[in-house]
């Protein structure tokens, strides 16, 4: 066979995924908190975006008459009349000399002579509000400053390690001593335990074993009690010995919490040696210990969820579906700068670049915007008696019913309800919390939600009572007399995933408690 060369012409189609195309995907998964910083670092980069001023225009877009503050007057409404009407208005202020008379006439029409309630102040003194108005404008609210924030005013919360720090010093006097106390303390985790090994820590500190002990050992007296244990049992063992009831059968007990935990009350009573009272005396002691004593501090700034979608009742009986306004991001092309600066060659190529990639950022967000709506609005709609009447009546839902109703892919629609969160009559709710699987009804009856069928679950085991609680078995019958055909094996593995014990260890517990409540 002969090689040769030929020519041929084909045509194919192809998916290609452009950068600009690949920024849009990620903008639709992104956080209210992560877009605001992808926003921000843009802007940085490119000269023709920018974020708008107060007013909701650029700052270089704004015309003539916008450059002039807010409130002023223009050159032909009669500056000179306009300035004297101020002038006149602000003389006849309530804090003004003048209007003494008209003051003592008002205090005396609203009782309100301050010579009646200080008599022996010689009459009331004059302040002096104009000074005070101008503090009261000099401050961060005042219409000449920026926002008025509550938060510059709160209190900072003390901290678990400067609460350590104000006492150390009263129970190590020596400088070394505080120096590895300092160390065990930046060891410590948000529960107030130390995860440290002493022959490790003193090694690295070049001391020995039995100053680490002691240092330890006074560091466990200071306030919370309980901290600077390293397990649960010592935690617990420090706040007894502080109440003196760290006995040998109290001993035992904390010795051998997981049998506590699997509720074997007659093994306890074995090992600790006291009957059925002492021994319930002595659980109603452990409850009211404290098992992370460093939880009650400030461990760090914890932020509120902002929603995404904001749903309200409307007048016409449906549901009014929003985008909440304050996590909408907020950009803008400079078009009247790129007109101004553009010039040739590589500059002129550099502004183009910068303008198609705002543009492409500005489209980008919009239907960002618009596809969050798309999603909200229709589960919205499929959810509706969820709002109505609780969770009781929440349906099943999948990404692929939504995706059909809107003509979207599965992908567009669970990048969408990722880490969005939406506003409703029944509380703040991830967008994901309102896809559930489906569980078959008897006879063939409308199908429930799983998160409704763990709701009834978790209904049925509150309101059993210590004589007659509730097993597996008598759930699935309780639940198929309300038209929810469910396997025992499901029933178990809902009430373990919602960490509720099983029958046996809840009738032993039930039986405790009411024996603590009757003592």
């Amino acid at each position: 066979m002969a090689l040769s060369a030929n020519l041929f012409l084909r045509q194919s189609q192809s998916l290609v995924m452009t950068p600009q195309l690949m920024q849009s995907i990620q903008l639709l998964q992104m956080t209210h908190f992560e877009l605001n910083q992808f926003i921000a670092q843009e802007v940085e980069k490119n000269p023709l975006l920018e974020f708008p001023s107060n007013d909701g225009e650029a700052g270089d877009e704004r015309g003539a008459g916008e450059d002039e503050p807010f409130g002023q007057p223009s050159e032909d409404a009669g500056s000179d009349d306009g300035a004297d009407n101020r002038a006149e208005a602000l003389s006849s202020d309530w804090y003004d000399n003048g209007g003494s008379e008209s003051t003592g006439r008002l205090n005396d029409e609203l009782d309100a002579n301050y010579t009646n309630v200080f008599p022996d102040d010689g009459g009331p003194q004059r302040l002096d509000a104009p000074e005070l108005v101008g503090q009261w404008k000099s401050m961060p609210g005042s219409a000449e400053g920026a926002d008025y924030d509550l938060d510059d005013f709160v209190a900072g919360q003390l901290s678990l390690r400067d609460h350590l720090a104000q006492q150390i010093p009263f129970v190590l006097p020596d400088m070394t001593d505080r120096l590895i106390a300092q160390n065990f303390v930046d060891q410590l985790d948000d529960a107030g335990y130390l995860q440290t090994d002493l022959v490790e820590t003193g090694e690295r500190l070049g001391t020995s074993l039995e100053q680490v002990e002691h240092v330890l050992a006074a560091l466990q007296t200071l306030d919370p009690p309980g901290v600077f244990a390293r397990s649960l049992a010592e935690c617990l063992a420090i706040q007894l010995r502080q109440k003196d009831r760290y006995d040998p059968a109290m001993q035992a007990l904390v010795a051998n919490l997981e049998l506590l935990a699997r509720r074997d009350f007659a093994t306890l009573k074995r090992l600790c040696g006291v009957d059925e009272e002492d021994l319930l005396d002595m659980l109603g002691e452990i409850r009211q210990l404290n098992p992370k004593p460093g939880s009650g501090f400030e461990a760090g700034v914890s932020e509120a969820i902002m929603p995404d979608v904001i749903v309200r009742p409307s007048a016409d009986g449906g549901w009014l579906v929003e985008l909440n306004p304050d996590t909408l991001p907020r950009v803008l092309v400079n078009q009247s700068y790129f007109a101004r600066v553009r010039g040739n060659g590589e500059d002129h190529a550099f502004l183009s670049e910068c303008l198609q990639s705002a543009n492409w950022l500005t489209r980008s967000l919009d239907q960002r915007a618009k596809t969050i709506m798309k999603v909200a609005s229709e589960i919205v709609r499929q959810q509706d008696a969820f709002l109505l009447n609780g969770v009781d009546h929440l349906r099943p839902l999948n990404l692929k019913t939504v995706a059909e109703a809107i003509k979207m892919h599965e992908s567009t629609v669970s990048r969408v309800t990722s880490n969005k969160y939406m506003l409703t009559p029944r509380g703040l709710f991830e967008l994901k919390y309102f896809f559930t699987v489906s569980i078959s009804a008897v006879e063939g009856g409308d199908s429930h939600s799983a998160e409704a069928v763990r709701h009834k679950i978790r209904a049925l085991i509150m309101q059993e009572s210590p004589d007659a609680v509730l097993s597996d078995d008598d759930i699935v019958d309780m639940l198929k007399k309300g038209g929810i055909d469910l396997a025992r094996r499901t029933v178990a593995k809902y009430r373990e995933a919602m960490n509720i014990a099983s029958s046996v260890q809840r009738r032993r517990e039930k039986r405790a408690l009411a024996k603590v409540a009757g003592f």
